[in-house]
């Protein structure tokens, strides 16, 4: 599978070490069986499955290791042994794993989960998307308990605090475009786990010169947003930079340690054929680009700090307006 010209790339391509940045993907999906879907990626990445345990497979593939599994720990590990299931469906024995499993993959996303790719392979996710929906695979829309997600974990240039002010200062800007672009099903609308940074962390984040340290920069966020559910979320982050100092605001074992930013706005549209994988990236390029340009992220800032004022441009266009008509002017979309 080679890359699309579909794809816009970052101006900021490579780590500073010289290394070409990666980003992880996660896709949730339904409208296909565990089994079928385990062999169909094994068939469109070109590699091979192993089964790890209930419900988690890898695919072995040239690129690392991809992961297809059931997003729900108590369906992998359900075990029929166990003294704590009722007697009744102990009894039952393999019928009522069926039944279980008929219904867990009905209800509960499966998953493919990416290894950290070349931002150059990023082809490779927009033909699988492709093919699964050929093949039948459901995304959000689908039914109103779906709420199914797209998520990139976006290996940062570098991990100095001025960087990742920036960054997040982009997305604070941003959020509202992106939401409006990426929001497309009432399903994922209506769910708490995609929640924008609270309001006086935003506001702090794009006062005219915020330059915390990477200390104050973690206690800033974490005493305003302890928790995952967060459209980006910073906590494997900072377990990643500080995991002693994360952990004296959350104590989670689901947070997993990544010197990556962990995305988690978009929502999985993968049975309609006018959404595309390299669409949702685009947009996050756009973020990419704001952050690296200092000029446009400081105008970004102090129009987002006016929009609050009493004239008629604030009285007649909202923040996603004022955000999308912005950055069209200046060409990043």
């Amino acid at each position: 599978m080679t890359q699309t010209s579909a794809f816009r790339m970052p101006d900021i391509l490579e780590t500073t070490e010289g290394k070409e940045r990666r980003v992880g993907v996660e896709i949730e999906l339904s409208g296909l069986g565990y089994d079928e879907l385990v062999t169909l990626a094994a068939r469109l990445l070109e590699g091979t499955p192993v089964l790890q345990k209930r419900y988690v497979t890898t695919v072995e593939t040239e690129l690392g290791e991809f992961t297809v599994e059931l997003d729900s720990d108590p369906i992998k590990d359900l075990d029929l042994a166990d003294g704590r299931l009722p007697q009744s469906i102990r009894e039952l024995g393999g019928q009522a794993m069926d039944v279980i499993d008929a219904a867990a993959e009905r209800v509960v996303p499966l998953e493919i989960i990416s290894p950290p790719l070349p931002f150059s392979s990023l082809g490779v996710v927009e033909s699988l998307v492709d093919n699964l929906r050929e093949a039948g695979a459901l995304g959000s829309r689908d039914a109103i308990y779906f709420a199914f997600g797209l998520q990139l974990n976006p290996e940062l240039p570098d991990l100095e605090p001025a960087t990742l002010v920036r960054y997040f200062q982009a997305f604070a800007a941003l959020y509202d475009w992106l939401k409006h672009r990426h929001q497309l099903d009432v399903s994922r609308k209506l769910t708490t786990y995609i929640e924008p940074w609270h309001g006086r962390y935003t506001e702090l984040l794009l006062e005219e010169g915020y330059q915390p340290d990477l200390a104050q920069l973690m206690e800033d966020y974490l005493e305003l947003n302890p928790t995952r559910n967060r459209a980006l979320d910073l906590l494997p982050l900072f377990a990643h930079l500080d995991r002693e100092r994360l952990e004296r605001h959350v104590q989670d074992p689901r947070i997993k340690s990544r010197p990556t930013l962990h995305y988690r706005l978009p929502d999985c549209d993968i049975d309609n054929p006018a959404w595309h994988f390299s669409t949702v990236w685009n947009d996050w390029v756009v973020l990419e680009n704001l952050a690296n340009n200092p000029d446009d992220l400081a105008d970004m800032r102090r129009l987002f700090r006016e929009r609050r004022k009493l004239n008629l441009h604030n009285l007649t266009h909202s923040w996603q307006e004022t955000t999308h008509d912005w950055l069209a002017k200046k060409g990043y979309v």
